[in-house]
């Protein structure tokens, strides 16, 4: 099952959010099938519990105020410089509501499955070293690691990468803070909801403040 083998033209001409959600959603499904799989044969917790609640309540708040702030300041100085990079589609309300939903309810869950929930639970099975002091497990840091590079766009015909240093860089961070987050509460339900909200955000001011800016 590939996300490609749709044809989204006829609900998402310029490419917005249909490919990306199927895309998401699949790999959603199919990491569920493996953990459930593995669950059968070896006694883990992959974090499908609220775990410890009023860590992870002051942890999302603490990270969203944090992120909120230093994502605004980042979008200003882009713009400032010039260095801003706009939406490859046309913002229109269709498109605009389209991607907002797919990185709410889609972008955080899917990809906190893989690298959260699965890779650090598998890797911890391997791998007990912590770093930073003991304050960050080395599970945590190489599955932040694996989560920025897979930011790296791969093409084949013809064969190219494509990459942002700056996005791959701000993914590892994150990545680290969504670990932490996850082996603190020993909850893959906050690092989502933290994950979703930090694309929202970010999404958000991307819109918002070329809109401002040109008025």
């Amino acid at each position: 099952m590939n996300a490609g083998l749709f044809d989204y033209q006829s609900i998402d001409p310029d490419g917005a959010y249909a490919w990306i959600s199927v895309h998401h959603l699949v790999q959603a499904l199919i990491i569920v099938v493996i953990i459930v799989v593995i669950k059968a044969f070896m006694p883990l917790r992959f974090g499908f519990s609220w775990g410890d609640k009023e860590i992870g309540k002051r942890y999302v708040i603490k990270f969203t105020l944090i992120f909120g702030i230093g994502s605004l300041a980042t979008h200003i100085l882009m713009i400032l410089t010039n260095s801003f990079e706009h939406f490859t589609y046309p913002l229109t309300a269709t498109n605009i509501i389209g991607h907002l939903s797919f990185q709410f309810f889609l972008s955080g869950p899917s990809e906190e499955l893989i690298f959260r929930a699965f890779a650090i639970t598998m890797l911890a099975v391997m791998i007990r070293g912590k770093a930073f002091k003991g304050k960050i497990s080395a599970a945590n840091i190489i599955a932040a690691a694996i989560f920025g590079l897979a930011h790296v766009n791969l093409y084949f015909s013809p064969f190219f990468v494509s990459y942002h240093p700056f996005q791959i860089i701000l993914s590892i961070i994150l990545g680290i803070f969504y670990g932490d987050c996850y082996e603190k509460t020993k909850s893959m339900y906050f690092p989502m909801i933290m994950h979703s909200i930090s694309n929202v955000i970010m999404v958000s001011f991307s819109i918002i403040l070329p809109l401002i800016v040109a008025a």
